[in-house]
């Protein structure tokens, strides 16, 4: 249970005096619906006040704060006319400026004779001083409560900076002081205050400089918040070493007779990963294993060796994919690579429905599928396995921790191999995968080429669709890739829908679209006709990122490519070079380009190499927008940034080695306070794991 002392922040938000069911909705849309939530969404600038005694002195379109006397009301006579409040500042006329005002409320806030002091941008109209909107009307004997340094914060539409200060200020005021649960040597080697004292000088600053990313008020947030992450999966690591998980038989009749049937020989990076699975596979332990590879690199290749491991030893196995495309395409390949052997091999989506679904979940439960491929219809509660031993989880970053560990719950502890073809730096696989094993491959399969990567610019399309138009006379096909599925009028870009128009005319049909907004049998159906009959080119926004494989594909034409990351044009890029014969990639761009976007072109023309590539994407992007929401499985920290915090993320790991040791179970006086932090962070799960084991 959470202590006393901290049990306030995770009151709602709507227990802040002044929010109302609409405001907490914004508040909740923005944060989530907890206090706890305000303290973790820090500043990005400041707004500094200057108070001034003559108006002459201040700058227009800066804000101010000047000591006003009120002369007269000149109320609105219609909807649309401002109310205007005539003031003198220090013999000055200046006017204090309402739209849509409630009349009663201005007189009352602003009466006739009274001196107040008035703070909001200074604006000069019509040869007259004004301000608009003022943020702050305070009494004269108040101005010492308002700040000359006022933070800024990211806000949603219809929540402004005065009522979020307001309820951060709020927050703090209920902010308990804690006990340290960071160790002394990191104290002294950072400097470190106090985890309150920390909040309140950034959420309170004095200068720009206090909300920096160098600044030690944060660094100290982001060590706490990058401790709760390693320390929860330090437990819920050493629960899950402890779990008797199922010993495979190290009988290979079915994996060797597989790979004697394979068309190829598996590269040595293939052969190692393939020994650190089988290792793990025969073990008392469960495995928990992330298999990291490029694309195109074989990894599904050792899922089929880990699951014949598991069939052979009289288990099941499943795969889950993160969409129904890739379930079907996984399945159609996966059966024509087994057809020699005496399998069973299932498909389960949400696309079963009826009589379908439950004669294959009948089939699940007793046993007759020994092998299921499937979306996250595989977790849902009515699945029920006779005896899964295996689970493959394809493309990580579309899952998360609590859909890993869902298999937990449906036998014994099967084994866990993740496999990810989105290759991320050594230190963000530490922080994101921390309770797994990992095995790499690094190489591509023998005899495949390079893909290579050239760019053009935009004013060169005609000249590329006429070579694409000759190239695809040898019954090759083509990707053709665009941002954006309809025209924007902010955005200058040429949409899937255009595109698509052009090349239909020029190609004589032969071109499909496929976009995010169809349905999912629509999709199915475009994909199918384009593996399957004569069209060309597939034009596409980015749903074909993730695991398509189409042999005949060999040319990929990425439109305005310096509006994508280096990580997601790589995906892109890996759609072809599946097969033996040259493939290429085209990056189109615009003339004027940013340098970072110079930059991820110049390092995709210079390597197929994933692993380096996430390295610069690190370097040019920072962990913020690869850790971002769209890998949903990957943590998304609210503080800490991996490509700046690299060295604290090193102390913390350091400092959790040091806990596990001496304090696994967090019994101590200091593991007391480690669960205050488990706690602010919302890492729960690890002290329900503590409980648990």
């Amino acid at each position: 249970m959470r202590s006393e002392k901290i049990n306030p922040l995770f009151l709602p938000i709507s227990t802040l005096p002044g929010i109302g069911t609409k405001l907490e909705l914004l508040f909740n849309r923005l944060l989530g619906t907890r206090l706890i939530n305000l303290l973790w969404h820090l500043p990005y600038n400041v707004i500094k006040r200057n108070k001034h005694e003559n108006i002459n002195e201040a700058q227009i379109n800066t804000l101010v704060t000047l000591k006003i006397k009120v002369i007269k009301h000149i109320p609105s006579r219609f909807k649309r006319q401002p109310y205007r409040v005539c003031c003198m500042c220090n013999e000055i006329p200046i006017d204090i400026v309402f739209f849509n005002a409630r009349h009663p409320v201005i007189k009352s806030t602003l009466p006739e004779g009274k001196e107040k002091f008035i703070s909001g941008k200074l604006d000069f109209f019509r040869n007259s001083y004004q301000i608009t909107h003022p943020s702050h009307i305070i009494e004269v004997d108040k101005i010492n409560e308002l700040k000359e340094i006022e933070p800024v914060y990211g806000l949603t539409a219809g929540l402004n900076q005065k009522i979020y200060l307001k309820s951060i200020q709020n927050t703090l005021n209920l902010t308990p002081s804690l006990e340290e649960w960071i160790n002394d040597k990191n104290i002294s080697k950072y400097s470190f205050l106090s985890w309150k004292e920390s909040l309140l000088s950034i959420h309170r600053p004095n200068s720009i400089e206090d909300i920096a990313l160098s600044n030690i008020f944060r660094r100290r947030l982001a060590f706490d918040e990058l401790l709760s992450h390693q320390l929860a999966i330090e437990i819920i690591r050493n629960f899950n070493q402890k779990q008797k998980g199922i010993a495979f038989k190290n009988n290979k009749t079915l994996n060797n007779k597989f790979i004697k049937n394979l068309p190829f020989k598996l590269t040595n990076s293939q052969l190692n990963a393939w020994e650190e699975i089988s290792k793990d596979l025969t073990s008392q332990h469960q495995m928990i294993r992330l298999l990291q590879g490029d694309v195109g690199s074989g990894k599904t290749i050792i899922a089929i060796l880990s699951v014949l491991n598991a069939i052979e030893s009289g288990y099941q196995a499943a795969m889950m994919v993160p969409t129904t495309i890739l379930a079907l395409q996984h399945y159609n390949n996966i059966k024509n690579l087994l057809k020699s052997l005496d399998l069973n091999v299932c498909l389960l989506t949400s696309k079963d429905k009826g009589s379908s679904r439950l004669e294959k979940l009948k089939n699940i439960k007793n046993g007759k599928c020994n092998f299921i491929i499937g979306t996250h219809a595989l977790i849902q509660d009515d699945i029920d396995f006779k005896s899964i031993g295996l689970v493959v989880i394809d493309e990580q970053h579309r899952f998360g921790v609590f859909q890993r560990m869902a298999f937990s719950n449906k036998g014994k502890k099967p084994s866990i191999l993740v496999m990810s073809a989105t290759p991320i730096p050594r230190t963000l696989s530490l922080a994101a995968y921390g309770d797994m094993d990992e095995s790499r491959i690094t190489e591509k399969p023998i005899g495949r080429l390079s893909i290579k990567t050239s760019a053009l610019t935009l004013d060169k399309e005609n000249v590329l669709i006429e070579r694409l138009y000759n190239k695809l006379q040898n019954n090759e096909k083509a990707y053709w890739v665009c941002p954006l599925v309809q025209e924007s009028e902010e955005i200058d870009l040429k949409a899937a829908t255009t595109r698509y128009e052009i090349l239909y005319k020029k190609f004589n049909g032969k071109v499909l679209l496929l976009h995010g907004q169809l349905k999912e049998k629509e999709k199915e159906s475009i994909m199918d006709k384009f593996q399957n009959e004569d069209y060309q080119i597939l034009v596409s926004t980015t749903v074909i990122e993730v695991g398509i494989d189409i042999k005949e594909a060999t040319t990929i034409i990425i439109e305005h490519a310096e509006r994508f990351g280096l990580a997601q044009m790589h995906q892109l890029r890996g759609r072809v070079g599946r097969n033996n014969i040259q493939s290429n990639c085209i990056l189109l761009h615009k003339d004027r380009i940013t340098d970072n976007a110079k930059k991820r072109i110049s390092k995709m023309k210079e390597t197929n190499d994933g692993f380096e590539i996430a390295k610069e994407d690190l370097k040019i992007r920072g962990a913020g927008e690869i850790l971002g929401t769209k890998q949903s499985g990957l943590p998304s920290f609210k503080i800490a940034d991996l490509s700046y915090d690299n060295d604290l993320l090193d102390d913390v790991r350091d400092y959790v080695k040091e806990i596990s040791i001496n304090d696994p179970k967090l019994v101590s006086k200091n593991g007391l306070y480690l669960k205050n932090l488990l706690y602010l962070f919302e890492r729960d799960i690890a002290i329900k794991t503590l409980l648990a084991g």
